[in-house]
């Protein structure tokens, strides 16, 4: 089992940037990979970003350059850096682990991850 606590969310103006956290707890080592997703309201879920434990990282098109993965493997946390906000970012963003390797192409699919916290809200006003 692993446990997900995502915070850092809030809300910001275009431009402006934010850091979210994910601080996972209970058997860590077995996460594969990690990856953030936002749900915007009536849209579909959208992987954002993910990381492997080798450190790889994905990106969306969408935040490519202005969004950045990390994790701090000793304190178990994964991290969102997120700059130059847009308020098409507005969404409720999650964390996720997978505990199995599903393929590299198959890095932001939500059905790929067995974990996710509860999720954080960002809100960005133009």
């Amino acid at each position: 089992q692993v446990q997900l606590a995502e915070s850092g969310g809030g809300s910001v103006q275009a431009g402006g940037s934010l850091r979210l956290s994910c601080a996972a707890s209970g058997n860590t080592y077995s996460s594969v990979y990690m990856g953030w997703f936002r749900r915007a309201p009536g849209k579909e879920r959208e992987g954002v970003a993910s990381i492997d434990s080798d450190g790889s990282t994905r990106y969306a098109d969408s935040v490519k350059g202005r969004f950045t993965i990390s994790q701090d493997n000793a304190k178990s946390t994964l991290y969102l850096r997120m700059n130059s906000l847009k308020p098409e970012d507005t969404a409720m963003y999650y964390c996720a682990a997978s505990t199995a390797d599903w393929g590299l192409r198959l890095r932001l699919l939500a059905g790929t991850y067995n974990y996710w916290g509860q999720g954080t809200q960002v809100t960005v006003s133009s």
